[in-house]
């Protein structure tokens, strides 16, 4: 057992983007049949002004870790 090195762990992000996208289908397409087309739209700008704000929290952690400042 001791001679048995640690090896990478895998990397699953594309696979998690993947099924993030999958699930967000299938979500869209259940409310799209139940609630119709305005509670869809409704809930891709929501997840959109999610996504912007994710993006803008990673741009300023990764200028804060790169030693610019953050503003």
């Amino acid at each position: 057992m001791e001679n048995h090195k640690l090896g990478r762990a895998p990397d699953f992000t594309n696979a998690c983007i993947v099924m993030f996208g999958v699930n967000l289908g299938w979500v869209l397409l259940f409310l799209f049949a139940i609630y119709g087309l305005v509670a869809a739209v409704f809930i891709c700008l929501v997840v959109n002004h999610w996504l912007n704000w994710v993006a803008v929290r990673r741009r300023k952690a990764d200028q804060l870790y790169a030693g610019k400042t953050a503003g």
